[in-house]
């Protein structure tokens, strides 16, 4: 067969070659059952310790569980979240963007789909948490828009620790490395105002419990979904989420092009 002079191998769409990505990513996570379970158990378990064994020490009034069901959310997305850093490592490792590079797309997709997979995979997982939560006695207040904020607030951060954590895939050597490098950002909740107050710390680690990323996401979930003061939380929330997701894009895009060479 005689090819034509002017014949070219036309790239797929951009939309097409995501879709491609994120439905390869998700038949990963469908497959990987144990990581799924565990990312959704975890936190289920942590909420019920801190309820029934540690809750009636903290508060005796019973109301613990609505305090902390908006920390317990931020631990499931941690959580779910610090698998892409496996999941990107594990593709930089085994040869698999060797072969995407052959090909006439974007290799940078690979690292989208991992993003976008694990974005819908955690909304699921934290859905499953709000509803065992409610379960156990968690009351919100909330309207139907405040709801919708918190929800907003929700996706923006695993948005932005996605990335992070896909970041972070790429700089470790390999996919066990990956997953201490994530392990260890998942114990900044434990340092903020997720299980107590901040102002109930020593005084040498209120400052930076008040003033880490985590604490103005969890107070203004919190704010939202108990109708508590949320002061000024909600603009730190967002400028801290914002700031980390841009600065993780860029690095994450540096990070890829300087490992694979080109594209």
């Amino acid at each position: 067969m005689k090819i034509p002079n002017n014949f070219e191998v036309k790239s797929p769409s951009f939309g097409v070659v995501n879709s491609v990505f994120i439905g390869r990513s998700l038949r990963h996570s469908l497959r990987n059952t144990e990581s799924l379970i565990m990312a959704i158990a975890l936190p289920i378990i942590l909420m019920l310790l801190f309820t029934y064994v540690f809750g009636g020490a903290i508060d005796p009034s019973g109301e613990y569980v609505t305090y902390v069901v908006p920390g317990i959310i931020l631990l499931c997305a941690g959580f779910g979240s610090s698998s892409t850093a496996v999941d990107v490592a594990t593709d930089m490792t085994n040869g698999i963007i060797d072969r995407f590079r052959t090909m006439p797309i974007s290799s940078i997709h690979v690292i989208t789909g991992h993003v976008i997979a694990s974005l819908v995979r955690n909304l699921v997982a934290t859905g499953i948490v709000i509803c065992v939560a409610l379960l156990v006695g968690f009351q919100p207040s909330a309207n139907l828009l405040e709801w919708l904020g918190a929800i907003g607030i929700i996706t923006l951060f695993i948005l932005t620790f996605t990335w992070l954590f896909a970041a972070i895939g790429l700089v470790a050597t390999s996919p066990t490395a990956a997953s201490s490098y994530g392990f260890a950002l998942l114990f900044l909740p434990y340092l903020s105002s997720a299980f107590v107050p901040t102002d109930t710390m020593p005084i040498w680690l209120q400052g930076v419990a008040a003033h880490q990323p985590i604490t103005p996401v969890i107070e203004t979930i919190r704010g939202l979904l108990t109708q508590t003061p949320i002061h000024h939380y909600a603009w730190w929330a967002i400028g801290w989420c914002l700031l980390i997701l841009i600065g993780s894009y860029i690095w994450c895009n540096w990070m890829f092009q300087r490992k694979t060479g080109r594209r």
